[in-house]
């Protein structure tokens, strides 16, 4: 990968890692509630997918408007990699060392929702109960629940990442 569009690459990485940090921050202190709503992790998912787009038609920009696949998806994959890190290490930080109150809260808020919506798709009490009481000894804040996270997050975020690599490479002509 060339060096320029590496540097753009890991700049995309450091605003997006920025943005979700804010964002977390911000939801931390004012509503932690936000944390388990279904739409802000598919809001969280657009943003990661949608800057990881956007470093890769960059790098495009960057090489003369002609990319290889290879090219687009390190692209992409360095800016998910940095600012998926950097929200992962902030959440750590505030749920594990300022605040461990907020995370106790979580996980309890967790352990609501999934109930609910257990509930709502009509599975048998026993289930819910043995669902629960499987995840009540789970901290989804210790470290490695949050490096777990973060792993198989890379794992969904890349596919996206080969698809969207996938549109965006254009082989140069002149090199064929």
């Amino acid at each position: 990968m060339d060096k320029s569009i590496k540097s753009s690459a890991l700049n995309y990485g450091l605003y997006l890692g920025l943005a979700l940090s804010l964002i977390t921050v911000i939801i931390y202190a004012t509503n932690l509630e936000i944390f388990v709503k279904w739409w802000f992790g598919i809001g969280l998912f657009v943003l990661i997918v949608v800057m990881g787009i956007m470093s890769s038609i960059k790098s495009k920009q960057i090489l003369g408007g002609f990319i290889s696949f290879k090219d687009a998806f390190g692209s992409y994959f360095l800016t998910v990699l940095v600012g998926t890190l950097v929200s992962t290490v902030v959440s750590y930080i505030i749920f594990n060392i300022v605040d461990t109150d907020a995370a106790k809260e979580l996980n309890e808020q967790i352990l609501i929702v999934t109930k609910q919506s257990m509930e709502r798709f009509g599975a048998p009490q026993e289930t819910i109960n043995e669902a629960l009481a499987e995840a009540q000894k789970t901290d989804n804040f210790s470290i490695g629940n949050q490096l777990k996270s973060f792993g198989i997050s890379l794992v969904i975020y890349s596919i996206f990442g080969l698809i969207g690599s996938a549109i965006i490479k254009k082989n140069n002509p002149d090199q064929a």
